[in-house]
């Protein structure tokens, strides 16, 4: 089982989900919401290693939390993951994106300035100025685009931008989520909760929840479910070899 987008930090019991998850072998993406929760969370999944950490300063944040940007250079060179990062472009938080979008070009360049990283990005209401950054700062590196929710067109140029796309049980569950994951080249899809955020009524999803999105993608892709756990291993494997990269290349 692969979660590539979850925040372990955030459950009411985060060292009690990392034991869960390290016990049941689920290859998790715990992205943070701030720079300074990263380092107490690398603590925290120290000895579990199928558990990889994104250094993150989340958009509906980015307001308050903004001069926490300067904190990325020096915390880059410990993980090959950046999220979560980017742009909400949601009536709340409509007011802050001319300063979210300069803090995720910031972001951007800081991951370029070091060879590149996998960024697990949030665009909710954004999805083209996220996409302009992205295409503007190719050397920053692989965009892993996170519950996307754009267009059409919008998703075309995400992937011929060659961005990946993380798809959750939540997405799934509605027509329009269905249509977009269904024009997403197969083999840049890999699963995610975004649990705690996401939820199933009243109760967060878990990491092994992504289960649910690898039965609908069996139904959306016309496979059986244990080729599709074939597929998600193997995208994976292509991720990861990304990942390592990023971290051999010098500063």
């Amino acid at each position: 089982m692969i979660d590539l987008h979850c925040h372990l930090d955030l459950y009411p019991d985060p060292a009690e989900m990392v034991r869960l998850v390290t016990e049941r072998g689920i290859y998790v993406l715990s992205v943070t919401t701030t720079p300074r929760a990263f380092p107490v969370m690398k603590r925290m999944i120290k000895g579990s290693p199928r558990i990889r950490l994104g250094l993150g300063l989340h958009p509906e944040l980015v307001a308050q939390r903004h001069s926490e940007v300067d904190f990325f250079p020096a915390l880059l060179g410990e993980t090959a993951y950046v999220g979560e990062v980017g742009i909400d472009g949601s009536p709340a938080n409509r007011a802050s994106v001319p300063l979210q979008e300069r803090t995720f070009r910031r972001i951007l360049k800081h991951c370029s300035d070091r060879g590149g990283r996998i960024l697990s990005i949030h665009s909710r209401g954004a999805a083209g100025r996220v996409i302009d950054c992205l295409a503007e700062t190719p050397g920053a590196g692989t965009p892993v685009l996170h519950w996307f929710s754009g267009s059409a067109k919008e998703l075309e140029r995400a992937v011929a931008l060659g961005a990946w796309f993380s798809v959750g049980p939540a997405m799934t569950r509605s027509e329009r989520g269905r249509f977009l994951v269904a024009g997403m080249p197969r083999d840049r899809v890999l699963t995610e909760t975004d649990g705690p955020f996401a939820r199933d009524g009243n109760t967060p999803f878990n990491p092994w929840d992504v289960t649910r999105a690898e039965t609908a993608l069996a139904e959306l892709w016309g496979i059986a479910p244990d080729r599709v756990r074939h597929v998600l291993s193997a995208n994976l494997r292509q991720l990861s070899e990304t990942s390592d990269g990023a971290l051999r290349k010098p500063a």
